[in-house]
């Protein structure tokens, strides 16, 4: 069945009704009207700022798959995550289906018991389980149900200390203005006093409900149903937000199950699509019709609406505060319609985007990289401009390293031109290249060639620089990309995308590369796995460790910490040492190949060179941390480190002492992040044995620990340095953001050919790879 939007809204205009909050006089119709503490939430971030909430249960929420009994395990969570809100200082209502199973189950039991025993013997026990149970009048089950269901959630409830008290209405007691005002009354009082009303219509007095009895239009809604009574109640009581639980997601752009059906994250009421809906849930009086058509009511009551799936053992746990926490769960019913795309539809942009980027010859790509670089110098002074804005908004809300990665600069500018055309000289060899080639049989011949990987999202902090160089990478590699900035950087974020959009239309592939601008938190981004197939992590290490965690189902290619060592052997070099500290510690603190340990060989404390890094280390205003074994040989040291795997960001660092080389490996490996670890030595010996020891991305001779970068490697930029075993590992640059497939060319070749009385025999010879052309 089809429901155009005519039918859900009807003939009046929200303009119409968003006057002084009031309530008609004409039975059975009620005008909601703006509520005077503010309309209803615009996105879905703002729920969190809810403070009266009702929560509906249906009746496949409450009850068990066989419709005879509750599912007790639900309640119990459900339960929980109410009284949660409840003691967090919020007031929650509860409209609850579940009293006719209950009763359903009662009565079925008490049937069965008054059965004659001598009937039972003697049609023995398989004849008794086939017993044939009278149909059951469902008032009368609510009626045997109401009490007991009221227990239990009493009993409930008791275990976090908060009072319960049942309610029990009918559309008389909304229609009847004497009632609706005691109904009020009695529903405040008991919120004042902390208590949590659970409310159900009377379902062993209430009439059948009428066919279509409120659908003459939005401002005309009868109690039929618990959805019609939630999204009554949630506008008599002004609440803040209404959860409609069911045993769907929420609502689809058609019936959930086939093979289109998409889940609508926002529905909005001025939309002009139509919804299809399906049918009915398993149980209970309404469908998804009625639950839209209760939840556009409550809407334009000033109610915030989202409708979730409580039945999923894996989300109905915490399904509810994760809704008030503002996550994307269910459908989020909003009247503000967002200017731009969603970020499903900039996920769907990317990658028709990204596949047209992939099928353009490498010199067209190469082309769009060059206009880009051109871009940044030529649009310096607008770029610049931005940036400003940024930095005096973030004045006095972040700390100096962050500011420092916020900044853009001339030279900085050049860099990054310098590193584009870089990465657009190395590009004309990357997507298609042929890695292996091998005929299978006679006209049977097998490619594996480079293709990109596919949809690539890319979450960065406070480092507008980071945007060009990935956009950069993206289209050398032919990956659709969408980005997430911080809002720190929105300004200056906005032009530098503005502007690699400038330089894809050139070769009218503008949606390869989406700057995700709505209110997506990063944990709902790292969700959508049917449309992004790698994430790459830019900032703070508990940003990666938060992404690590949230991303499922979905590769997070990234490093979560970086804690570089540098080991300073009994055979350093003096002229070295101070040098490679100094550059590692303090050129850049806030990177994260910046120093953090400095192991110390144990012959080198008191000596001259000890002394030297010391001072050196003083004069640059580095405050020192003493390791345990450090700190045993000083009589009056520095501040014992708290631990010795921490990445500090800042001027700080961490000495320690070890005994040889092989106990500065053990050390690295205990409490390293296989991040950059470096040694200073002049026996090449011992050096190389450092380097084929140490299990790390990177790991260097006589060299600063700030070399471990893309643009240093000659990558032309990176995407982040990778700590994992998989795929990529140290600066990732073009080379990481590609895999392979295989193509296999033939002549009506079939597997039974092979086979032991088959015609044809496997060659498996391997072939030459044709060189192309990159000049």
């Amino acid at each position: 069945m089809v429901l155009p939007e005519a039918a859900i809204l009807g003939r009046v205009q929200p303009s119409a009704i968003r006057h002084v909050r009031s309530w008609s006089n004409i039975p059975f119709i009620t005008v909601p009207l703006s509520r005077t503490h503010g309309k209803s939430f615009a996105h879905r971030s703002e729920l969190k700022h809810a403070k009266r909430i009702v929560v509906k249960l249906g009746s496949a929420v409450v009850t068990r798959g066989d419709e005879c009994g509750l599912a007790l395990g639900r309640l119990a969570s459900i339960v929980e995550q109410v009284s949660v809100l409840q003691n967090q200082g919020r007031e929650m209502m509860l409209v609850t289906s579940g009293a006719v199973a209950f009763g359903k189950q009662r009565l079925r039991h008490e049937i069965l018991l008054s059965q004659s025993v001598r009937q039972a013997l003697h049609s023995g026990q398989n004849h008794l389980k086939e017993m044939a149970i009278p149909v059951l009048e469902a008032r009368a089950c609510a009626a045997a149900g109401q009490s007991g269901l009221m227990a239990l959630y009493e009993a409930m409830f008791t275990q976090y200390s908060i009072c319960a008290a049942q309610i029990l209405v009918t559309n008389l007691d909304f229609h009847d203005e004497q009632k609706r005002r005691n109904l009020n009354g009695t529903l405040h009082e008991l919120l004042r006093m902390n208590i949590v009303p659970i409310v159900n219509t009377n379902d062993a007095v209430v009439p059948p409900a009428e066919p279509n009895s409120d659908l003459q239009g939005v401002n005309v809604i009868s109690v039929k149903d618990n959805d019609s009574l939630a999204a009554r109640l949630a506008v008599e009581m002004k609440t803040d937000l209404l959860i409609v639980l069911s045993d769907v997601e929420g609502l689809f752009d058609s019936p959930p199950g086939s093979d289109d059906a998409k889940l609508i994250d926002i529905f909005y009421p001025g939309d002009q699509q139509s919804v299809t809906f399906g049918t009915k849930s398993r149980v209970g009086m309404g469908g998804m019709e009625a639950k839209v058509k209760a939840a556009l009511w409550a809407l334009q009551g000033g109610t915030s609406v989202v409708i979730a799936n409580g039945t999923h053992p894996k989300v109905s746990g915490h399904v509810i505060t994760d809704i008030v926490e503002g996550k994307k769960v269910g459908t989020f019913f909003s009247e503000v319609k967002p200017a731009g795309p969603t970020v499903e539809q900039q996920g769907e942009m990317a990658r028709s985007g990204g596949r047209m980027l992939a099928t353009l010859e490498p010199e067209q790509r190469a082309e769009i990289i060059h206009h880009l670089a051109d871009l940044l110098t030529d649009q310096r002074d607008e770029i610049l401009l931005a940036n400003k804005k940024d930095l005096e908004e973030a004045e006095g809300r972040l700390a100096t390293p962050l500011l420092k990665r916020l900044s853009l600069s001339t030279s900085k500018l050049n860099s990054l031109a310098i590193g584009l055309r870089q990465i657009a000289a190395s590009s004309q060899d990357s997507v298609g290249r042929v890695l292996r080639r091998t005929r299978i049989a006679k006209d049977l011949e097998l490619e594996q060639v480079t293709v990109p990987i596919g949809v690539l999202l890319v979450i960065f902090e406070s480092r507008p620089d980071c945007l060009p160089q990935v956009a950069a990478l993206a289209i050398a590699s032919g990956n659709g990309l969408l980005l997430k900035g911080g809002k720190e950087a929105s300004h200056s974020n906005r032009i530098l995308h503005l502007l690699t959009q400038e330089a894809l239309s050139i070769h009218g592939v503008k949606e390869a590369v989406q700057l995700v601008n709505t209110r997506e938190e990063v944990e709902d981004l790292c969700r959508l796995d049917k449309m992004i197939d790698l994430i790459i992590p830019r900032g703070s290490s508990q940003l990666v460790r938060d992404i690590q965690k949230a991303a499922k189902g979905i590769p997070v290619m990234g490093h979560s910490e970086g804690i570089c060592h540098m080991y300073v052997d009994s055979e350093a070099s003096v002229d070295k040492v101070t040098r490679l500290v100094r550059d590692s510690k303090c050129e850049y603190p806030a990177a994260c190949n910046a120093l953090e340990t400095l192991l110390i060989h144990r012959d080198l404390l008191r000596t001259p060179l000890f002394d030297q890094i010391i001072d050196m280390l003083r004069v640059e205003q580095v405050k020192i941390h003493a390791g345990p074994k450090f700190a045993s040989y000083l009589t009056f040291s520095p501040s014992e480190v708290k631990s010795l795997r921490t990445e500090y960001g800042d001027l700080e660092l961490c000495i320690e002492v070890v005994d040889s080389v092989q106990d500065a490996i053990d050390h690295i490996h205990k409490y390293g992040s296989s991040h950059t670890d470096v040694i200073v030595t002049e026996n090449e010996k011992t050096a190389e044995f450092f380097l084929q020891h140490v299990d790390s991305a990177c790991v260097f001779w006589n060299a600063s620990t700030r070399f471990s970068d893309g643009y240093r490697f000659g990558l032309g930029a990176e995407v982040g340095i990778s700590t994992s075993r998989i795929h990529a590992r140290g600066p990732v640059g073009l080379e990481g953001l590609l895999t392979t497939k295989w193509l296999l060319r033939g002549q009506d070749h079939v597997v039974s050919d092979f086979s032991e009385h088959g015609s044809l025999k496997y060659l498996h010879e391997n072939l030459p790879i044709p060189q192309r052309n990159t000049n």
